[in-house]
């Protein structure tokens, strides 16, 4: 019985830290100018919002956050962030 509560209350904070970070993805993604994705040498704006946003989507279902597919939306995210993102803000200079 500890052990199910337990599982399930780390199951549910790891899908709203997962969650959190796929929307921040993706409204970061919605706010950058298009024209600094083809500038910095990655794919265009549209992609990313697509990518990020089937990544949300993921993110929305408790079942799928440890699934292939969560996963694997949570690396879409986190590549955005933390590759894509940086190299936009360098580029613009604009700090949101």
């Amino acid at each position: 019985m500890f052990f199910d509560v337990t599982s399930n209350l780390i199951v549910m904070a790891l899908w709203v830290i997962f969650g959190l970070v796929k929307i921040w993805a993706f409204i970061d993604c919605l706010r950058r100018r298009p024209d600094a994705f083809p500038a910095i040498g990655r794919a265009s704006k549209v992609l990313w919002l697509i990518l990020t946003g089937v990544s949300m989507l993921t993110g929305f279902l408790p079942g799928l956050t440890l699934s292939i597919f969560g996963i694997a939306g949570l690396v879409i995210a986190l590549v955005y962030l933390f590759e894509v993102r940086p190299k936009i803000i360098a580029i613009t200079q604009k700090r949101y």
